[in-house]
């Protein structure tokens, strides 16, 4: 089974909407970045309530998301709020008001330019109207019987009754085993057996009972394990008649049965050719397989043995669970190692029966794969190489070690995407803020992704749906708010949603160019996702002084890409300079190895290639049960490897850096100690840096970074650009520093806040000039490079000294310079949101205000409930010299935001930064300034929907500031 994992290191092919085509077109990087391909932009998840959905109001939503700037969309059954009112038989999924939607979303979408992915089946798991509970192919479990008998005991009828129920609709089951085993210390956690004093008493058993008397000694169980569908069906139905089940994931006849039911009830041929046309990708979200008993499939007990070299039977009470906890253990080693063996056995049945046969029929299709490959013990860093799109979560993902997991073997299986389901929130739906948004996806960027599906954008209407319309997930419950958002127009910040739709567009485009580069990999005994186990150094010490790093498993580490070439590993990308081998983080930091793994290290450290034990590997084991001579074989490896000069053994995790230092490994990047993180992408003539201030977790809080960012060049030559994903423009960066083969180049990013440095030759850019000199210091505010000549900023009239390069010094007087002004008298008109005539129409009567003072609406008398956009207005006379410019320091603002000065847009606002340079765009004389906000729409739906909101406290909107006009002048600096 192992060898298919080789099927992952295939070349993609080439199909309708990849991103990693649509990075590499013509032109100069300027224009492309200013302007990428729609299928580099950030996607939506698209909630349907079933097939209550209308050709026209389909084709209205596509023009929607795709004027707002968006890539695509994902068609999603997904309706937990409604309570009554479906129709499955008339309008479920794929009937034929549902495909008609399905017709019309692909149509449109084509005449937008943008592409649509399809879900596998209603809801999550993958399921389909043809697998019902009893099907073979239908998600399976194991139950167990249970009688305790004492010493001395018989037990004589019939086998006793499974201790889980079965679901609804189950009437099957067979009969695996029965045994009987010695319970040694009773526990409500697991409770000790004998593993010696297992008994196999199954051909004992006659027509359904059994006749058996329990030694002498001890406390005794009678176990019987049966076999039967779990009844699982797809979230929060119903979805179609009759119900869908979930479909066995370990099995190639269930992958059959949903592949097939595609086939001959939804791909006709008009269906088909619309999806080879605007289709994207074939989607499946998390593996959620859940049963109050033990995940099963039918034949396990062969697989296991075919797989794994040895019988499982005698290990069955150690694989038992109820709600999902482990009721029954042997010695602890043993059982750790049993339990992982298992878990690599349902690993390669999901990967060979289903991610492969999956990702091979969306290619016939003229799709690709997209899978969130997680949610069991499987290794998904593997499958990570092998997808076309692997997607992870930022809701369910703990930390940013999580995203790396997946990052590794997306990297190291050749391909270019990592998605992730971004920015749902639990309880926060009509509640969050596009600056929420971004520190999230900002900091998941930080960590390996490069493609945002957000959750989500709803269709308008479904039955019972209360204004502004019909939310997947609110009400939740008992009537609570549910998750994420229903982004789109019944938002008030919809306006404001093209400015970060390109943002997002333009840093995933840099973010899918190139190839990965980055400096350590952990070698990760288990590829587990969505744990929030992480690397023990690099994530507490290494990251916040920029190192990077990523994982590898083992299967992984012995893929043609993982060769060792110029001393790098994976020298196509990414390229690392050292591995760092720790204990098991999933069982207690156990020194363990698999054999293959083991023998590939030691070959690495043989070749040179520096490598960082860490932790106590002075007696270590195979992975799995295996047997003696696999411990002795691996334990000879790592001798091995460890009497090489390119290895070091630390014990503890404050160790690492000097042990890399000895070896002479150093990171791309440096930076005294912050919550800097960031990731390199090399082309054939730049390297580019995505620096962000991200949080590692979502509870972490982060401040202002304001600190000089090394960055190793790798060739004498370069010289630094920024890049605005805000603006789209690609400036050269006029003041660095040099040390060697390092440039130094101070950033200052507020929290969450990200950009992006790229190292190039001077030429790199059209708008770059080869003749602009490097400033090293100058004693004014701020020095650029506009076009070929070096411009002064001054907040302050004055002369100033600035260094360049080569140690000359120039001297540049900037002229009068207004003083700065505060802004404090504002006309204040509100849009206020209300219901409309139907849920899914809003009114917006408009309330005015005038203010000699910013406060938060629901300080002002008349706005406590009210949600909306408001546009403060202000007048400033303006007299300054054509030298001078200006900054707008809007202080604080509650929503998103946009500015205009005398009618014009300025360019660039930025939810997290609200100092918007304003250039020349003031003129001599009166100037109507206009700074519009945007809200939430949860202040309103407080009084709309208070049943479901009213105990929600209300947020602060409006612009609040203080409010500044920061005058400042410019001068050329003769060089």
């Amino acid at each position: 089974m192992s060898a298919a994992a080789g099927l992952g290191l295939l070349a993609a092919p080439v199909l309708p909407g990849s991103p990693g085509a649509a990075t590499s077109g013509g032109g100069s990087f300027e224009r492309r970045f200013a302007s990428p391909p729609p299928a580099a932009g950030a996607r939506f998840r698209w909630w349907w309530p079933n097939g209550h959905v209308t050709p026209s109001e389909i084709a209205r939503e596509v023009t929607q998301v795709a004027e707002a700037g968006f890539g695509g969309l994902e068609v999603a059954d997904v309706h937990h709020s409604v309570r009554s009112g479906l129709d499955p038989a008339g309008h479920g999924w794929a009937t034929a008001p549902w495909l008609a939607g399905l017709d019309a979303a692909l149509t449109q979408a084509g005449r937008e330019g943008i592409t649509i992915d399809v879900t596998a089946g209603p809801s999550w798991p993958a399921a389909v109207p043809t697998v019902q509970p009893d099907s073979p192919v239908a998600s399976h479990e194991l139950a167990h019987g249970l009688a305790t008998l004492a010493a001395g005991q018989t037990f004589d009828g019939r086998l006793p009754d499974p201790v889980v129920q079965a679901s609804k609709g189950v009437t099957r089951s067979t009969l695996v085993r029965v045994q009987a085993v010695r319970l040694v210390t009773p526990s409500t956690r697991e409770s000790v057996l004998d593993r010696a004093s297992l008994i196999d008493l199954t051909d004992r058993v006659v027509a359904g009972s059994i006749t058996w008397t329990a030694p002498a000694e001890g406390s005794w169980l009678l176990l019987a394990y049966w076999e039967r569908g779990s009844g699982q069906m797809p979230e929060a139905g119903p979805h179609t008649s009759p119900d869908s089940y979930v479909i066995d994931h370990f099995s190639r006849a269930a992958t059959d049965a949903l592949t097939s039911y595609w086939d001959r009830r939804i791909l006709s041929p008009r269906m088909a050719r619309l999806l080879r046309r605007s289709g994207s990708t074939f989607f499946e979200d998390s593996l959620e397989i859940e049963t109050d008993a033990t995940i099963w499939t039918p034949g396990f007990l062969d697989a296991f043995r075919a797989n794994r070299g040895y019988d499982l039977a005698p290990y069955l009470p150690i694989m038992l669970e109820v709600d999902e906890k482990y009721l029954y253990t042997f010695e602890t080693d043993r059982t750790s190692r049993v339990r992982d063996d298992v878990a690599q056995v349902f690993s390669d049945l999901y990967r060979d029966h289903h991610l492969v046969p999956a990702r091979d029929w969306a290619h016939r299709q003229g799709l690709r794969l997209r899978i969130q490959a997680y949610g069991l013990e499987t290794d998904t860093l593997a499958y990570s190489g092998l997808l076309d799109v692997p997607e992870t979560e930022s809701l369910g993902f703990k930390n940013l070690d999580d995203y790396r997991v997946m990052a590794g073997g997306r990297d190291l299986g050749g391909r270019t995407i990592l998605s992730c389901e971004a920015a749902a929130y639990n309880g926060s739906a009509y509640n969050v803020t596009w600056d929420r948004v971004l520190t999230t996806v900002n900091s998941i960027y930080a960590a390996g992704v490069n493609q945002a599906v957000l959750h989500g954008f709803a269709y308008a209407e479904a039955p019972g749906a209360a204004w502004p319309g019909f939310a997947a997930f609110s009400p939740y419950g008992n009537k609570t708010p549910g998750f994420s958002e229903a982004w789109g127009p019944r938002q008030p910040s919809w306006a404001h949603v093209p400015d970060i739709a390109a943002y997002l567009k333009r840093t995933q485009w840099v973010l899918q160019t190139g190839t990965n580069s980055v400096d350590l990999v952990y070698y990760r005994q288990k590829g587990w996702a969505a744990t929030g186990i992480g690397a023990l150094w690099a994530t507490n010490d290494g990251i916040p002084l920029g190192w990077s790093h990523s994982f590898i498993s083992s299967d992984v580490l012995g893929w043609r890409s993982a060769s060792l070439r110029r001393g790098r590993l994976a020298p196509d990308g990414p390229a690392y300079k050292a591995m760092i081998v720790e204990g098991d983080a999933f069982r207690g930091r156990r020194a363990t190895l698999t054999v293959a793994a083991a023998r590939r290290v030691a070959e690495l450290a043989a070749a040179g290639f520096p490598i960082v034990f860490l932790g106590d590997w002075s007696t270590p084991t195979a992975e799995g049960l295996g047997s003696a001579a696999d411990d002795a074989t691996v334990a000879a490896a790592v001798r091995s490897a460890q009497g090489r000069p390119s290895v070091r053994t630390v014990a503890l995790p404050a160790d690492v850096p000097g042990a890399l230092a000895a070896l002479g490994v150093r990171p791309h990047v440096t930076h005294e100690r912050s919550t800097l993180v960031h990731v390199h992408r090399r082309t054939d003539d730049a390297d580019l840096f995505y620096v962000a201030n991200a949080r590692h977790a979502e509870n972490r809080k982060l401040e202002t970074v304001d600190q000089t960012v090394w960055f190793d060049r790798r060739d004498a030559r370069q010289v630094p650009f920024v890049l605005d994903a805000w603006t789209g423009e690609v400036r050269r960066i006029a003041r660095y520093q040099r040390d060697g083969d390092r440039i130094g180049v101070r950033l200052r990013l507020l929290a969450g806040q990200s950009t992006v440095v790229v190292l190039a030759g001077s030429s790199w850019a059209a708008a770059s000039s080869r003749r602009v000199p490097q400033v090293v210091s100058t004693e004014a505010d701020d020095v650029r490079v506009d076009g070929s000549r070096l411009v002064l900023r001054s907040s302050r009239q004055g002369t100033f000294v600035t260094v360049l390069g080569d140690s000359r010094s120039r001297r540049t007087t900037v002229g009068a310079v207004p003083a700065e002004r505060p802004l404090t008298s504002w006309t204040l008109e509100v849009e206020d949101w209300q219901p409309g005539s139907r849920p899914s129409t809003t009114r917006k009567p408009v309330v005015r205000r005038t203010l000699s003072a910013l406060v938060p609406w629901l300080e002002i008398p008349g706005l406590e409930d009210v949600s909306g956009i408001g546009r403060y207005t202000t007048v400033v006379d303006w007299d300054a010299a054509r030298h001078v410019g200006a900054l707008l320091d809007l202080g604080s603002v509650l929503g998103s935001f946009r500015v205009r000065v005398n009618g014009r847009r300025v360019p660039g606002t930025n939810p997290l930064d609200t100092v918007v340079d304003l250039g020349d765009a003031l003129r001599r004389g009166r100037n109507t300034v206009e700074v519009e906000v945007a809200s939430t729409l949860l202040n309103r739906l407080r009084t709309a929907q208070a049943d479901v909101f009213g105990s929600s406290a209300r947020q602060r909107y409006g612009l609040v500031g203080p409010v500044t006009l920061r005058p400042y002048g410019t001068a050329e600096v003769r060089t």
